[in-house]
């Protein structure tokens, strides 16, 4: 039995580049799109929010001499991108889907609203939602939140490249242990590097639980759907 029954995933641009770094590896896309497909199949409502980080950050490019809101209007385009590439997988695979995105910009997509996200999901369409929030200095975790809150998801499942929240980088400090649950107020006084602190704090005034797990582990999205603990949760 599936444990939610609307999500809002959150996918890692930097996830979606696989070994090489930068740009999109097909194969990391197409075991997306195909966990996505296998819970869309248990009759799951999915909205996604992706990163760009892959292919521009804007933040990172303001430290380059770009002009800050110019870099963030490149990083959401970024994001159309990776939503186009994941749309396109789910496309080979049969999984209706729709990309909507938060600056018009049709044909690429449709104009974001809530109520169009929502009668996609009811009618089995994976929805994808890019350019963030459309306005510069918000990142796409706080994108994520927005459109989490927005499309009254039962969670936020921020799909990353670590199993989870730990207290320091696992990465870096091998003595890091790893938190199976912790409430939004630690995170942000511990400075654990989850979410931004605007992100974390929005889902924590809307009382939306996020869910950090390894989605680069084939077969985890599931897990996560049917109530496996191999991740994080985040909540009040």
């Amino acid at each position: 039995m599936k444990k939610f029954k609307r999500i809002l995933l959150k996918l890692s641009g930097e996830s979606l580049a696989g070994e090489q770094k930068q740009g999109i590896n097909a194969e990391r896309l197409n075991d997306y799109a195909r966990q996505i497909k296998e819970i869309a199949d248990m009759g799951v409502e999915i909205g996604i929010v992706i990163g760009g980080g892959n292919i521009f950050r804007g933040l990172s490019g303001a430290g380059k001499g770009f002009d800050r809101v110019k870099g963030d209007q490149m990083g959401m385009c970024a994001t159309v991108i990776n939503s186009l590439a994941l749309s396109s997988a789910l496309d080979a695979i049969g999984q209706p889907n729709i990309v909507l995105t938060a600056i018009r910009m049709e044909p690429i997509g449709e104009f974001y609203t809530k109520w169009k996200a929502i009668e996609a999901m009811k009618s089995g369409k994976v929805v994808i939602m890019s350019a963030g929030t459309g306005c510069p200095y918000f990142t796409t975790d706080t994108g994520s939140s927005l459109r989490g809150i927005e499309i009254e998801a039962d969670v936020m499942l921020k799909g990353t490249r670590v199993d989870g929240i730990y207290t320091a980088d696992p990465e870096k400090d091998p003595k890091a242990t790893k938190f199976t649950d912790i409430t939004y107020a630690d995170v942000i006084a511990k400075g654990l590097k989850v979410m931004d602190i605007t992100a974390t704090a929005m889902c924590m005034q809307n009382n939306l639980p996020i869910y950090v797990f390894n989605m680069d582990i084939v077969g985890n999205l599931k897990k996560v759907i049917d109530g496996e603990n191999i991740g994080t949760l985040v909540h009040n």
